[in-house]
């Protein structure tokens, strides 16, 4: 699923098909920071702990800043997994 396929549930009268998209936009989000990240830490990793001359990975964040940001998107797609059992929405039907 990409972004642009959630836009129409966002814009559901039904607070149900606006949670899903809520949490498909986060999960997609977090999805996409992790890997960022996953390949910020691979490039550092292997260019000083295995003296390979790997181009480091460019961003203008503080690595420990990007890392904060996917932990708090995880523990907030953890909190909307929970009401999604609670209050009975299927997060896989969108």
């Amino acid at each position: 699923m990409i972004l642009k396929e959630t836009i129409s549930n966002m814009l559901s009268k039904d607070y149900k098909e606006r949670f899903k998209a809520e949490y498909w936009q986060t999960k997609i989000r977090y999805e996409k920071l992790k890997a960022f990240n996953t390949e910020i830490e691979a490039s550092r990793r292997t260019s000083y702990e295995m003296g390979k001359k790997v181009p480091m990975l460019e961003h203008d964040c503080p690595e420990d800043i990007l890392r904060e940001q996917q932990s708090a998107m995880g523990q907030y797609l953890h909190i909307l997994e929970v009401r999604a059992v609670i209050e009975g929405i299927n997060l896989e039907e969108v």
